[in-house]
């Protein structure tokens, strides 16, 4: 017994402090399932949390999208998971839409994928490597920030 908990406190302890890619499905907008393992990149994926309500993600999605566009043909996978709660989920699509996001977006009403990842501020981009280990986080977002997500980006693809 004293054993089984020892190994369940060490399980918990290093999944707390190496996020890896979830092998899991959620919703998309259109409220289809899908396979975050398939959206991943082969060398980087770029994770992108935000909400509707978010004023920093507003002003975030139209950069996401120019690096996305810039970067997507590079062996990165772009996600966007929106966080809005169920009550909110009809306004997600409307939303996108009018954002013009073009990269793929999965729903996380339930706060999963943000527990798992411990997000506590919104937008907030992680980017993972080809194995599924966090390697770059960055929370909110001001203007010129894409240029510091750009250079990132840059340096972990020669790695």
């Amino acid at each position: 017994m004293r054993r089984t908990i020892l190994l369940n406190i060490a399980l918990l302890i290093s999944s707390l402090t190496m996020a890896q890619f979830p092998d899991i499905e959620l919703k998309d907008i259109d409220q289809n399932w899908v396979s975050l393992e398939e959206l991943k990149g082969e060398k980087l994926t770029v994770i992108d949390f935000w909400a509707t309500w978010c004023k920093p993600c507003v002003t975030a999605i139209p950069k996401i999208n120019s690096i996305y566009n810039e970067y997507s043909g590079q062996g990165i996978g772009f996600i966007g998971v929106n966080v809005d709660g169920p009550r909110n989920l009809s306004k997600v699509k409307p939303f996108a839409t009018s954002m013009k996001i073009q990269y793929p977006l999965v729903l996380d009403p339930d706060q999963n994928l943000v527990n798992r990842f411990n997000v506590t501020v919104f937008p907030t981009l992680i980017v993972l490597n080809e194995k599924g280990k966090e390697i770059f986080i960055h929370e909110g977002f001001n203007p010129g920030d894409e240029i510091l997500i750009k250079d990132e980006l840059q340096k972990l693809l020669k790695q």
